[in-house]
């Protein structure tokens, strides 16, 4: 393992300590990515990338940061009560401090005020009219929604067992897997139709849900999160036993492909690498009892990577401190070192002005 300068968040005071395997740089340097991390816990999404073969970190604060989606233009990110968008200005990233080191840069530009929803993940996907198309899963109604500028979400689906809307996070809806640009596939920690239902037995109760036909593809899960469609193949994260599984969807049957030292949440696949979030379990009457809560002393909280084709971890990043809990984990194919605007004199704005010709 290499040790890392500790890196400051800001504004907050927390300083944040990592460390990672020695060819963790090299791996996304070739793997031709960058990746984005988001920490309900700290209030974090961390750009993480390379340069001069080594680790940069970005940070950009938001209330309790959940799920993230990366679009052509625009990354969302939800937030407690409401989803962010954040514009790509990588015209002006090679400008942000240090000078020359970055090439992708995401700058908040406006937000869809939702209230408390308790959204989990987002995820672009494309509308009838070939548009961008954001679908949010809304755990406290039960239902996958859209945003428009008029109401607080517009409910689009929900499980047939869940009888009405209500904001009593009746099966814990938390993850969206997408297929060709449209929803495909659900995970939820009950089939329950009663307020917050799903606690009542969550170790072994959470299902993956096939969207199309409401029905349950896999059940038997402890806490499931993070479910992906990838090269043909669907994979979840059976969080509360530690493990990124394969899912045969006409049997239901599922294969282990690796155990993780954490409880797993957050999923991205890229090639044949699955980046996986990993947190620390907290003492709570929700992780608790979970099967790793016996283990917590030996968990981590981080990124691990993982390769598909022998179940291999060929690289880790861990926080070691500053940082306890990981929500997403999304690639941001093509980058290499992304920022969330810090200017080249450190000041704490950054002012994208139309050009010249287009002002009034």
């Amino acid at each position: 393992m290499s040790d890392a300068t500790p890196a400051a968040a800001e504004p907050a005071p927390t300083e944040v300590r990592f460390q990672h395997s020695t060819d963790l740089p090299g791996l996304l340097a070739r793997a031709g990515c960058a990746l984005l991390v988001s920490t309900y816990q700290a209030g974090q999404v961390v750009a993480v990338g390379v340069a001069e073969g080594r680790l940069t970190f970005a940070f950009r604060r938001f209330d309790h940061a959940m799920g993230m989606a990366v679009g052509a233009d625009v990354l969302a990110v939800a937030g407690k009560d409401q989803v962010w968008m954040l514009r790509d200005h990588s015209d002006q990233a090679p400008s942000m401090a240090p000078s020359g080191r970055h090439d992708r840069c995401w700058l908040p530009r406006t937000s869809v005020v939702t209230g408390n929803i308790q959204s989990h993940e987002v995820a672009w996907g494309t509308s009838t009219a070939g548009e961008p198309d954001l679908w949010v899963v809304n755990t406290r109604f039960s239902c996958l929604a859209g945003l428009d500028d008029r109401h607080s979400f517009v409910p689009r689906w929900r499980p047939p067992f869940i009888s009405r809307l209500a904001p009593q996070d009746r099966c814990h809806l938390n993850g969206l897997a997408m297929r060709d640009g449209a929803p495909a596939f659900v995970t939820v920690m009950g089939l329950t139709d009663e307020p917050g239902g799903w606690r009542a037995n969550r170790n072994e109760t959470g299902a993956v849900l096939d969207i199309a036909s409401g029905e349950p593809v896999t059940s038997g899960l402890a806490m499931p999160h993070s479910p992906r469609w990838h090269r043909g193949q669907l994979f979840v994260l059976n969080s509360g036993l530690g493990r990124l599984e394969r899912v045969d969807p006409d049997s239901g049957t599922r294969e282990v492909v690796a155990l993780l030292p954490g409880y797993a949440r957050g999923l991205a696949l890229h090639g044949d690498l699955a980046f996986v979030g990993l947190s620390r379990i907290r003492e709570t009457t929700t992780f608790g009892n979970t099967p790793l809560a016996p283990y917590h002393d030996q968990l981590k909280c981080g990124v691990g990577v993982i390769d598909l084709r022998t179940g291999t971890t060929v690289g880790t990043l861990e926080f070691a401190s500053g940082v306890e809990e990981i929500f997403d984990v999304q690639v941001v194919a093509g980058a290499r070192s992304p920022t969330f605007g810090a200017s080249v004199d450190d000041s704490d704005d950054v002012w994208v002005l139309p050009h010249q010709d287009e002002q009034a």
